[in-house]
Order: C-alpha cells, then sequence, then structure tokens
C-alpha cells in the first residue's frame, strides 16, 4: 500500500535528519576531540541539510546578499577573497563590474583585481576574455609585447575575478589630469611604437582587439615633472617615463569567431564598421590612428554620436568616400545618387564644417618628424581597409626613424616644439 505523506510530514523529517546529524557531529568534535573547534562551522555548512534550506531560502538568495541590485560584489577595504587576495581600494568601475587594487598575500605584491558582476552575460564575456588572455600568456610568456600580464583567475560566488599586474593612470586620464594638453611628439612617438607592436603581436596570432582608445592604454608608472608652459601661461605635467601596456580584451574577437556587427567606441570606429561592410585587422589600425591624433592634439577627430554625421565628418577631414564602398554598404539610406546625403547647410552641417577641417590644417609645426607623423596617420586613416597601412610597412614609416634602441630609456623625453 502506499503512504500519503503531506509537506508538513517531510519537512518534520528533515528536522529530524537535522537534529540526528547535528547530535552526531557534536559528539564527534567534543568527545572525541578529533577535529579543530574552529572547523565546526564549517562542517555545517557542507551537511547535507543547512538551515538556510529549511527556511526555503534559495542559493540565489543567499548570493544576492553579497551582492548590490545590478550584480557588483558588495566589498569593503581590508576583505580578503580566496584566502589571498586583500583588497586596498577601488581603481574604477564599468558596466562588466569593477577594478580594485589588491594585496597578493601569497606572491606579496600589489595587483589589480578585475571583479566581473554576477550576471550571466558578463560571466560568459569574462570567459572569453580569459580565453584570450591565456593565449596571449602562451605565445608571450616573458611579457615582451607591451600586453597586460594576466597572473590569475577565479571564481568567487558568482563573480569571476581575474588577477593582473598593477599599472598606472590611463593615457586619457592623464591627458585629463592634464587639462587635456597634448603630449609631446617624442613621447607620441615612444607610446606608438610599442602599440603597434602590442597590435600587431595580436593581429599575428588571429586576434583583433576591437575597443583600441587612449582608455584602454595604460602607463606602467605615471609619475610625472611640474613644468611652466610658457605658451599655455600655465603648469604642465610631463610623463618621466611613456612605457605602455594594452588591456581589455574583453571585446578581443579570434578570427575563426562572429564577428559582431558594431565594434569600437564611436570616435575610434571604422568606416567600414559604420557602413556594414564586415571588419578585420584593419580596423584596429584606424583606431590607432584616431589615438594618436587625439594624443598630439588633445583632443578627439570625431566628436559625435550619430553615423551620417561620423561619415560627413570623415570626408570633411579626408576627403569623399570612395565609391566602391558606398555600392558595398549596407547602409544606403546614408546616400543618395553616389554620394553622401548630407545638407551643409543644416545645423549639423554647419556644426561639422566648422568643428572640423582637413587632415593636414591640424599641423602644430611645420618641422620633418610632424610632418612624417602626418603622413603616417592618413595612411592609418585610409578609407579601403585592405589598402590601410600594415604594421610592418607601420613600424618602419619614417617617423619612428629616430626610435631609439629598446635598451635605452625614454625617460624625460620632450619636445618644446610640439
Amino acid at each position: 500500500c502506499c503512504v500519503h505523506m503531506t509537506s508538513s510530514h517531510i519537512l518534520y523529517i528533515y528536522i529530524y535528519i537535522y537534529i540526528y546529524i547535528y547530535i552526531y557531529i557534536y559528539i564527534y568534535i567534543h568527545i572525541y576531540n578529533f577535529f579543530p573547534q574552529h572547523f565546526e562551522m564549517e562542517i555545517l555548512h557542507i551537511a547535507p541539510l543547512t538551515v538556510s534550506s529549511l527556511t526555503f531560502r534559495s542559493s540565489d538568495e543567499a548570493e544576492n546578499e553579497r551582492d548590490t541590485e545590478n550584480g557588483h560584489l558588495i566589498y569593503k577595504s581590508g576583505d580578503v577573497l580566496q584566502d589571498r587576495y586583500e583588497i586596498v581600494d577601488t581603481l574604477g568601475e564599468g558596466t562588466f563590474g569593477k577594478v580594485v587594487q589588491c594585496l597578493d598575500h601569497s606572491r606579496n605584491r600589489q595587483v589589480a583585481l578585475k571583479i566581473i558582476k554576477n550576471q550571466e552575460k558578463y560571466r560568459e564575456a569574462a570567459r572569453l576574455e580569459i580565453n584570450v588572455l591565456e593565449r596571449i600568456s602562451e605565445k608571450d610568456p616573458l611579457n615582451k609585447h607591451h600586453c597586460v600580464q594576466m597572473l590569475d583567475w577565479f571564481n568567487y560566488y558568482g563573480h569571476v575575478c581575474i588577477s593582473f599586474e598593477l599599472l598606472s593612470l590611463s593615457t586619457f586620464d592623464f591627458l585629463k589630469e592634464n587639462n587635456f594638453l597634448p603630449y609631446p611628439i617624442n613621447q607620441i612617438r615612444h607610446m606608438a611604437h610599442q602599440i603597434c607592436h602590442a597590435v600587431s603581436f595580436l593581429h599575428d596570432n588571429k586576434l583583433t582587439h576591437t575597443d583600441l582608445k587612449p582608455e584602454n592604454i595604460l602607463f606602467v608608472n605615471s609619475h610625472y615633472t611640474l613644468t611652466y608652459n610658457s605658451e599655455k601661461k600655465c603648469n604642465e605635467r610631463r610623463i618621466n617615463d611613456t612605457t605602455v601596456r594594452l588591456v581589455d580584451f574583453g571585446s578581443a574577437t579570434f578570427d575563426h569567431e562572429h564577428h559582431s556587427a558594431i565594434i569600437s567606441t564611436r570616435h575610434y570606429r571604422a568606416p567600414e564598421v559604420i557602413l556594414e561592410m564586415g571588419w578585420s585587422h584593419p580596423c584596429d589600425v584606424w583606431s590607432i590612428g584616431c589615438i594618436l591624433f587625439e594624443y598630439y592634439e588633445g583632443f578627439t577627430l570625431f566628436q559625435t554620436h550619430d553615423n551620417k554625421e561620423h561619415l560627413a565628418m570623415m570626408e570633411r577631414i579626408l576627403g569623399p568616400i570612395p565609391p566602391r564602398m558606398i555600392q558595398r554598404s549596407r547602409k544606403q539610406k546614408y546616400f543618395h545618387r553616389g554620394r553622401l546625403d548630407w545638407n551643409e547647410c543644416s545645423k549639423a552641417g554647419r556644426y561639422v564644417k566648422t568643428k572640423c577641417k582637413p587632415l593636414k590644417k591640424y599641423l602644430l609645426s611645420h618641422g620633418t618628424e610632424h610632418h612624417h607623423f602626418f603622413d603616417l596617420l592618413e595612411k592609418t586613416m585610409e578609407y579601403e581597409p585592405l589598402k590601410r597601412i600594415s604594421f610592418t610597412s607601420a613600424l618602419n614609416h619614417p617617423f619612428f626613424l629616430y626610435q631609439p634602441k629598446k635598451s635605452q630609456s625614454w625617460r624625460n623625453s620632450c619636445d618644446m616644439s610640439r
């Protein structure tokens, strides 16, 4: 015969089992004294039945006590993760989660710990980033290619955590703290050489970064010297060491993987991406051109948030978009009779006309190295992706003619002509 059991009967059975286990453990600990006293709560924690299950609290509810409503881990300075990483300070925050400075007690060194939000889409993105970082570590074990080094990763209550070497300010943050005064041309040369070298390494390993921007290029050390700029009549910070690292591989894509239609932060987005023509490694080259311009002038070249306005700015600065690209574009709505459908007399049209000018007119000096620099910029911002300069050619460009040997120091480099 069958015995009908109600939910209350099952609950009583669970309670009796729990009491039995608790008494058993209590006797085992206190009479036989086999385990250390401080293990008592750990044993209770891994028992088949817990107090939380008796009160019908889900594991998600328990995890949520550790997290904010939008999935950030709740922490404070002094908290220790994995019995190893002691949180010192918060370094930054993004849609993905937060980055904190930690003391790694295992290695006795300061590290940056990226704590991903406790949400599945961000966990999946973190797993993809770890895959990229592991490939970089495998191909560059001695860290010679200017990409940030991943030290460790682990899962902490649903938060994927990635440990990196601790770096300093981003090239954007230094620019911002320096009142957007541009970098000297000699310092741009050194940074540009490292960036090109780093991205060339990625491309050689069948990776496209897809989100290159000044925020994702960090100084190893951002110590600076304060000098007086007589032309601007203000104090100016000169970075002492322009050694940089490329960071944030969360959007990096292997050649064989699905290529999202839209990539890159707006201001650094290549025309083939806007026109939805498909993209590959050359989109990174375009982004580098935009970054180097920003270092040189102190402001972004394409200051816009609209696709058609972005294309109008490109035409104002770089000339007409090639007809072949227009024909192949999936965004025919931006064009009329083979030309950009843009009214120069409109408010937006007047804005573009006053805001932008042909690229060469942004030159700050007519010195040889400045002309070499702008020649390199033009080649990085060639419309046609296949005609865009390769890194092999870029690294041998005349602009890098005065690039010193790696053994020489770039500290205190400056150029008064700007």
